[in-house]
């Protein structure tokens, strides 16, 4: 099969996909007598990609496969298709979530000892309602606390392809800064907080500082650290 004939297929099978492609679901749609090689295919999408620069779109590789999306540069124009407005998190729950991602697999217990105090079970509710975290386990101790760690529709919904494109801990200072990297959704100030149920939490008095904590906790190392699959 021809490249063009090839990157013309992918792109319709990624357009009409509702969720990222992986490349085994795409190899699937071939006849087994047709099927690209791996290295050919990633080649195609890699061209395919390429007939994107410059325009509006872009083919973005994450945790789950392949998915075209619109550059940030137009983010603020696509948005005024939708009247609601996008979602915001308080604070609590985005030092939470930045607690989770970084220090995984952790427990509530433990988030709540870096913290100062104690995690409102509504947050906890929430980043499992998103899936953006789940439960991997139970901590081998009295009470048996649930362990959590990071999902792929974490990875999906900041755009990472795993955890290794986390900005770096050495070079985050404040949740503010971590904000910027990750384009997390704006933290909601305290009066905001309070009256929104599903975000409803405690609000962190000071900015946690992910690299000190980090220095300070065993959990800390993310080279070992794995992205739980659903």
């Amino acid at each position: 099969m021809e490249t063009e004939q090839l990157k013309r297929i992918l792109e319709a099978l990624i357009m009409a996909s509702s969720t990222p492609l992986s490349m085994d679901r795409m190899l699937a749609v071939f006849p087994e007598d047709q099927q690209p090689e791996h290295e050919t295919l990633r080649e195609a999408l890699t061209a395919l990609a390429q007939d994107y620069a410059g325009t509006s779109l872009e083919l973005k590789e994450v945790s789950t496969g392949y998915r075209f999306q619109v550059r940030k540069d137009y983010a603020e124009w696509v948005g005024k298709l939708w009247e609601e407005k996008p979602a915001r998190y308080s604070r609590a729950l985005l030092e939470t979530l930045a607690l989770v991602a970084y220090k995984q697999p952790i427990t509530r217990g433990e988030i709540e000892k870096i913290r100062g105090v104690s995690v409102n079970t509504q947050i906890m509710k929430t980043l499992l309602e998103r899936e953006w975290v789940t439960i991997v386990g139970h901590r081998d101790v009295p009470g048996k606390p649930a362990i959590y760690a990071t999902t792929k529709q974490f990875l999906d919904y900041f755009n990472l392809k795993s955890l290794a494109d986390l900005p770096p801990l050495a070079e985050i200072r404040d949740l503010d800064q971590l904000n910027g990297e990750l384009a997390f959704p704006a933290a909601e100030d305290e009066d905001d907080a309070e009256a929104n149920a599903n975000t409803e939490g405690e609000a962190s008095d000071t900015v946690v500082n992910l690299d000190v904590e980090a220095a300070e906790s065993e959990d800390a190392d993310m080279g070992q650290a794995m992205t739980a699959e659903h």
